[in-house]
């Protein structure tokens, strides 16, 4: 397997099979090429999401974390071989038939169904057909997202297209040492070595609360202390500014710190009016920077939305 020290240019980013908000697609390019890291260790993420950035760095080792039980059993799921390329076609195949005949009344009987059983299958069949890709499970743990109102919504090119991504991020996994845990990211600092590397992407302090659990300005606060205090180097992504106002997280915790920004478009509304220019921020350790200070920001980004890339945006 090809490991690639970082900084690195990528031509093509790839999406994972489940989808969250503010997953960072359109930004690993801006990732990667910030930070500096020879790959001798793990690549650590304590906040998995979709863990996008992970795959596309495809690291020959990596440890990947996350308090959603779901996503980590999704993912423990591929890598042991019960859920498949194979298996994930005819399941959506299956159910999307359902959700065609049935309407919106199937997909609630499989979101029942799935806060039964948490069956990994039935999860990708909720992040694919849910509201706007949003991820959010209520107190009780259960998933509590409405209906995408696409009955339609699994048609042949776009079950494909999901095939092609489980296939991609299985092959990553066959093709080195991944663990995947469900714990808590003090869990997974504490894990951490000289030589390991911490991705680190929690919900935006100041803006949302996690999809799973609640996130505070105490436990952002406890977070910034505990990267700086780490022996691993770290880069860390966060909102820095948007037209109404900045972020004050930085200039309190990571005073001081290289900061590489990029201007872009958040979207988490279904219309126009509701996207937004911002920029975002990635705080890196000193001796992991590819830059020493603040950078000017580099070219917008405008995208379709945070949730969905384009090409799938013409699937549904």
């Amino acid at each position: 397997m090809t490991v690639h020290n970082f900084p690195r240019s990528i031509s093509s980013v790839k999406a994972p099979p489940i989808k969250t908000q503010g997953i960072k697609t359109k930004l690993v390019p801006f990732i990667f090429q910030s930070i500096l890291w020879n790959g001798d260790g793990r690549w650590i993420e304590p906040f998995a999401g979709s863990a996008v950035v992970a795959f596309n760095a495809a690291p020959k080792r990596a440890l990947i974390s996350d308090t959603n039980r779901h996503i980590i059993a999704f993912y423990n799921s591929v890598q042991n071989g019960t859920l498949t390329p194979a298996s994930v076609r005819e399941h959506l195949t299956r159910e999307g038939n359902m959700l065609r005949e049935q309407d919106e009344v199937y997909y609630y009987e499989v979101r029942k169904r799935f806060n039964a059983s948490a069956d990994p299958h039935d999860f990708l069949f909720l992040s694919r057909s849910c509201f706007n890709g949003v991820m959010r499970f209520n107190k009780k743990g259960g998933f509590n997202v409405p209906f995408c109102r696409k009955p339609d919504r699994f048609r042949q090119a776009l079950v494909t297209k999901i095939v092609n991504q489980v296939t991609w991020i299985a092959n990553v996994i066959r093709n080195g040492e991944w663990e995947f845990k469900t714990q808590d990211w003090r869990e997974t600092l504490s894990e951490a070595t000289q030589s390991d590397f911490l991705y680190v992407d929690p919900p935006y302090v100041g803006r949302h609360t996690d999809y799973f659990n609640q996130w505070s300005e105490e436990d952002a606060a406890a977070l910034a202390t505990s990267l700086k205090t780490s022996p691993a180097g770290f880069a860390y992504s966060m909102w820095y500014e948007n037209k109404y106002r900045k972020n004050a997280h930085f200039d309190e915790h990571f005073e001081g710190y290289p900061l590489a920004l990029k201007s872009h478009f958040y979207h988490v509304g279904s219309t126009e009016d509701l996207r937004n220019e911002m920029q975002e921020a990635l705080v890196v350790s000193r001796n992991h920077a590819v830059a020493a200070g603040p950078l000017t920001p580099t070219a917008t980004v405008v995208e379709q939305s945070d949730l969905f890339d384009s090409a799938e945006l013409a699937d549904v």
